[in-house]
């Protein structure tokens, strides 16, 4: 078999009349979606703890004493779920020399004028920046998550420390909310986006727009030319 240098194991093409490619496997977006879900709840119950206008949203967890329990687990399995996910994806969020031209083009990316970009593999710049971005971002919290779990970690670090840690860790909570409401956002404003995660296809049109080599390649592997 052909190296793989844009895709993943699992990823085809299902049909030719018309044209369906398989993009990801029933595990990998049972993943991502079990990631989303630990980021929201998270989002949820970091506010309720964060100030006192928000504490109303504990309700939603069974109240405060639960929602201070609920927390740090949930950012555990988020850490985990995604790092299961970071395994799988991030050979091919590796930057390569056409992100540079997508960047500098981002412009025509905006407008939908994707014909003059160059071809891509599976992910774009600005999928990778995502990525890596919520990659890093978790890092942060869970490792200063740890450091302010005064229940399982009450001597792990001094009280100056843990202070430290709490303003590292909301900050990091706020940036990583905004990776993904960004992340959310691309999805829906890139028509045919949102299939992917759901039925784990996208249409042929769709995959030759948007990541051209991506189709190419699979297209390649089983001896068929890309098709629109």
């Amino acid at each position: 078999m052909a190296k793989r240098i844009f895709s993943q194991p699992g990823d085809h093409i299902e049909t030719t009349a018309p044209v369906t490619v398989s993009r990801y496997r029933g595990f990998t977006r049972a993943n991502h979606w079990v990631t989303a879900g630990s980021l929201i709840v998270l989002l949820l119950s970091g506010m309720a703890l964060f100030h006192p206008a928000l504490y109303f949203l504990t309700g939603l967890f069974g109240g405060g004493q639960v929602t201070r329990w609920l927390h740090p687990f949930v950012g555990v399995l988020l850490f985990f779920s995604f790092f299961i996910l970071f395994l799988q994806l991030w050979r091919l969020n590796l930057p390569r020399a056409e992100d540079v031209t997508w960047v500098e083009n981002i412009g025509d990316v905006l407008k939908g004028d994707e014909e003059k970009l160059p071809e891509l593999g599976k992910y774009n710049a600005g999928q990778k920046f995502i990525f890596w971005a919520m990659s890093a971002l978790i890092v942060v919290l869970i490792v200063s998550g740890v450091m302010v779990w005064e229940q399982y970690f009450p001597h792990l670090v001094s009280i100056p420390a843990r202070r430290w840690a709490m303003l590292v860790h909301s900050l990091a909570a706020v940036a990583i909310i905004l990776t993904f409401i960004l992340h959310v956002y691309a999805a829906f404003w890139t028509r045919g986006t949102l299939r992917a995660m759901t039925r784990g296809t996208v249409t042929g049109g769709w995959a030759w727009k948007h990541h051209r080599k991506w189709l190419r390649e699979l297209a390649g592997r089983e001896r068929r030319g890309p098709a629109e």
